[in-house]
C-alpha cells in the first residue's frame, strides 16, 4: 500500500484521541482553558454524564474576533509567550483541545472581552466550522459542547454509565477546584445534584468543601521545603485511612498530576503507620522551579518527569514524617465514631420505652458488678484492676489532667480504663507498647547498633536446616539489631544475645518468626532494606502482652510514655491503640440529654 497523506477530518480525529478520552477530559480542557483565562468563577453543567451536553461558562478575559477564530484550529494558543517547552507556567498549552473537541462533537464557543459591547460565536460541527456570529453575553467565555462522540460510535460504546461519566466529571472539578482555592466554582445539570463550591483564596477551607470537615478533623498540615521543592496541604493522620486511593490528591505547580515518584513517597512515608491494602487521605501540594520538571510527557498532562525525582521524594517523605511526627499520639475522631456506632439500641418493650442505646453481648462480664473492697476494684472474671484505695485515684488526679488520663482498670486482661478531664480513654495495652518499642528501636538503631544484653544460657532453638541457613546468613545484620545468633549443628542455631528493649521475650516464637519472615522474602541480600519490617517483628514479640495483668503504675507509666512518642496513637500494624468516648457522647448513649 502506498504512502499517503490522510484526509484533515481524519487527522482531526485521531488527535482527539489522545486527548479527549471521555466527557471528563473534555471538562478538564475547558475548565483549565478558563482558569488560565483568569476566570474568578467558572460555572459546569452536564447533561447524560457529559455526552449529551458539556457547558462551561467563565468570567475571564475572552476572546476577540481574531482569537476566537483562531483558538479552533490545531496547534493554536495563547499560552506560550515563545516556542519554548522548558518553563511551563499555565495549564493547557498545546493548542489542541478545542480543535479536538470539534472533531467529534458538536461544539460552540462564546466569548467577549471586557472592552467589547458585545460577544461572537463560532461553532465547530465534527471539524466544519461556521462563520463568527454576533452573540448577546458577559464577559468572560461560553463553551458548550454536544453529541459527544455521536459520529464516532465505536468510542462511544466504550463509555461507562452516565452516573459513572458524571461522577468522573465531579472527580476532575474536585481537583481543578482544589488547585485553583481562589476561584468560585458551580457544578450543577440534569444528572447530579448541584455543587457550590466558593473560592475564598484559602486551601485549607477549599479542602473542606471537597474532602469533608471530617478529613480536615482527622489531618495535619505539610510544611517543608527542602532541595528547591516547597511541600504545602494536609495529610491524614494513619488511622484516617481508606479502603481505596480516592482520597489521595496530588497537586505539581497547581496542576493535578498521578505521579508515580510522588505516589510511591507517600506510600513510603507511611508505611509504618498503615497496613498494605489501606490508602492514606492526603491533598498534597508540590512546588518546584517550572524549569526542573516536564510536563508534555502526557496527552493529557496527568503525567511528569521531575529532574531530580530523588530530591522531591525525599522532600515528600520528609514532609510527611515531620507533619505525623509532630501530630504525636493522636488518633482520628472517627475510631470513636466507630465504637459508637457498635452500640446497638434495643428492641422496644411492650410499653414503648426504651434506653437509647445498650451495648452489644459481651462475654467479658458476667453477672452483678465485681463488689468493692477498701474503697478500690479487685480482680475478678475478665476485669483486673486496682486494689488500692480510692485515696490513690484522689492522688492521680492531683498530678494534674493528662491528655491521656489516669489509669482507672483493666478489662480483659489487655485494655485498659482511663479517664480524663471530659473523656473516657480505652487503651490496647499490647498494640500501644508495640509502637513504643518500635519507635525506641528506630532510634537506637538510628544512632548505631542497638544494645544488647547476655543471655545467661544461650536459648537453642531446633528448626529447619534451610532456617537455620538463612539466619546464619542474616546473621551481620540482626547483629546491627541487637540479635546474635550462630549455628549450632544442622538443625538448630543458638541465640547468645537479643536488644535489651525487649526485655524478657519470648525468644523462640521471634526467633522462628524472623526466619518465616526470611523465607517469605526468599533473599538476604536486600535484608538491610527490610529493617524496619525486622524491627517490627521484634517489637511485635518485645511488647507487653494481651493477657498480662498490670498494676496500676505501670499502667499510668505506658500512657505517660504514650504522650511523649510520636505517632502513638496507631500499633505497628495501622490500628488504634486507643480510642476516646467524650462524656457527652456516654450521655447520649444512655438518654442523658439535656
Amino acid at each position: 500500500m502506498p504512502v499517503r497523506q490522510l484526509p484533515e477530518d481524519l487527522i482531526n480525529r485521531i488527535a482527539a484521541g489522545e486527548v479527549v478520552e471521555r466527557p471528563a477530559s473534555v471538562v478538564k480542557e475547558l475548565v483549565e482553558n478558563a482558569i488560565d483565562a483568569g476566570a474568578n468563577r467558572i460555572i459546569v453543567t452536564t447533561a447524560g454524564g457529559g455526552r449529551t451536553l458539556i457547558r462551561v461558562e467563565d468570567d475571564g478575559i475572552g476572546m476577540d474576533r481574531a482569537d476566537l477564530e483562531l483558538s479552533v484550529e490545531r496547534h493554536a494558543t495563547s499560552k506560550l509567550a515563545d516556542d519554548g517547552l522548558d518553563d511551563i507556567r499555565t495549564l493547557g498549552f498545546r493548542g489542541e483541545a478545542l480543535a479536538s473537541i470539534g472533531a467529534v462533537a458538536h461544539l460552540s464557543v462564546s466569548s467577549r472581552p471586557a472592552d467589547a459591547t458585545s460577544g461572537l460565536r463560532v461553532e465547530v460541527n465534527r471539524s466544519r466550522k461556521s462563520g463568527i456570529v454576533p452573540q448577546a453575553m458577559n464577559r468572560g467565555t461560553i463553551v458548550e459542547v454536544k453529541d459527544l462522540f455521536a459520529g464516532v460510535p465505536a468510542r462511544l460504546k466504550f463509555l461507562k454509565s452516565d452516573r459513572a461519566e458524571a461522577a468522573a466529571v465531579a472527580d476532575v472539578i474536585k481537583r481543578l477546584a482544589m488547585a485553583n482555592p481562589q476561584v468560585h466554582f458551580v457544578l450543577d445539570g440534569a444528572d447530579r445534584s448541584p455543587t457550590n463550591w466558593p473560592g475564598d483564596g484559602e486551601l485549607a477551607s477549599r479542602v473542606m468543601q471537597v474532602m469533608g470537615a471530617d478529613f480536615a478533623e482527622n489531618a495535619v498540615p505539610l510544611a517543608t521545603t527542602r532541595h528547591g521543592v516547597v511541600v504545602s496541604g494536609l495529610a491524614g493522620l494513619p488511622t484516617y485511612s481508606r479502603a481505596n486511593s480516592l482520597s489521595q490528591f496530588y497537586f505539581v505547580n497547581g496542576r493535578s498530576v498521578r505521579d508515580k515518584v510522588l505516589l510511591g513517597a507517600v506510600r513510603a512515608a507511611y508505611a509504618d503507620f498503615v497496613f498494605r491494602d489501606r490508602f492514606p487521605a492526603i491533598a498534597l501540594f508540590v512546588s518546584v522551579d517550572p524549569a526542573a520538571v516536564d510536563v508534555n510527557v502526557h496527552p493529557a498532562k496527568t503525567e511528569l518527569r521531575f529532574r531530580d525525582a530523588g530530591g522531591v521524594r525525599s522532600a515528600v517523605i520528609r514532609a510527611v514524617l515531620d507533619a505525623l511526627a509532630a501530630a504525636g499520639f493522636r488518633a482520628s475522631s472517627t475510631v470513636a465514631e466507630d465504637v459508637l456506632g457498635a452500640f446497638r439500641a434495643p428492641e422496644m418493650d411492650g410499653a414503648g420505652a426504651a434506653p437509647m442505646y445498650t451495648a452489644a453481648p459481651s462475654t467479658g462480664f458476667a453477672g452483678p458488678p465485681p463488689p468493692l473492697h477498701g474503697g478500690g476494684y479487685v480482680q475478678s472474671t475478665g476485669f483486673a484492676g486496682l486494689a488500692e484505695p480510692s485515696a490513690r485515684f484522689e492522688a492521680y488526679e492531683a498530678e494534674g489532667s493528662y491528655p491521656l488520663g489516669t489509669a482507672r482498670a483493666q478489662m480483659f486482661e489487655n485494655f485498659i480504663v482511663a479517664q480524663n478531664g471530659d473523656s473516657l480513654v480505652l487503651i490496647d495495652q499490647h498494640a500501644a507498647h508495640e509502637r513504643l518499642v518500635y519507635e525506641k528501636f528506630k532510634a537506637q538503631l538510628a544512632s548505631g547498633p542497638v544494645a544488647s544484653q547476655m543471655q545467661l544460657i544461650p536459648v537453642v532453638i531446633e528448626m529447619p536446616e534451610e532456617d537455620c541457613g538463612r539466619l546464619e546468613e542474616a546473621a551481620p545484620t540482626l547483629e546491627k539489631l541487637g540479635l546474635y545468633v550462630e549455628r549450632f549443628g544442622p538443625r538448630a542455631v543458638a541465640v547468645r544475645e537479643t536488644p535489651a528493649l525487649l526485655g524478657q521475650a519470648d525468644v523462640d516464637g521471634l526467633v522462628k518468626d524472623l526466619a518465616d519472615g526470611l523465607a517469605e522474602w526468599d533473599s538476604t541480600e536486600a535484608l538491610g532494606d527490610r529493617l524496619d519490617t525486622i524491627i517490627a517483628r521484634m517489637a511485635c514479640h518485645g511488647s507487653v502482652r494481651s493477657g498480662r495483668v498490670l498494676r496500676i503504675d505501670e499502667m499510668n507509666a505506658l500512657l505517660r510514655e504514650m504522650e511523649r512518642t510520636p505517632h502513638s496513637g496507631q500499633c505497628i500494624h495501622g490500628r488504634p491503640t486507643y480510642v476516646e468516648l467524650k462524656k457527652a457522647d456516654l450521655e447520649r448513649m444512655f438518654g442523658r440529654t439535656r
